[in-house]
């Protein structure tokens, strides 16, 4: 089963060998605390409606990536404020890239020579999404 990610009708085929490093990093209970004029502990709590992060980054050669598709997310994650699906683990997450933490990022799995770039080589990605 692969990752993919849909934007507008489209959909990219990501490899299933991504990791989710921050799956277990976010709560979704928001507290707050202070002290009142007494002294007394005021604590608020609540449940965040969204915002979970989704990392996922290619540690596995079978994680690559070619430059087309990085050309692809590219252009899709320079489009502000677009929301992706994204089915990770046989779940749909509504999604939007992280551009506070560049939301994708690539790089070349080896060191290229300017006239040996085509839409074939290998890269390894980042993703930083946030579920909305």
């Amino acid at each position: 089963m692969s990752i993919t990610l849909t934007y507008n009708g489209t959909t990219a085929h990501i490899s299933d060998r991504l990791q989710w490093t921050d799956e277990y990093d976010w709560s979704p209970v928001e507290q707050a605390t202070a002290y009142g004029t007494t002294g007394a502990l005021l604590v608020d709590v609540a449940l965040k409606q969204a915002g979970q992060p989704i990392t996922l980054v290619g540690t596995d050669t079978r994680a690559w990536i070619t430059r087309a598709l990085c050309d692809t997310l590219q252009a899709w994650a320079q489009l502000p404020g677009i929301k992706l699906d994204l089915v990770l683990r046989g779940a749909t997450h509504r999604v939007m890239f992280d551009h506070a933490k560049v939301g994708f990022s690539a790089q070349p799995i080896w060191k290229l020579v300017d006239g040996e770039i085509t839409g074939e080589l290998l890269y390894l990605p980042t993703f930083k999404f946030l579920k909305v």
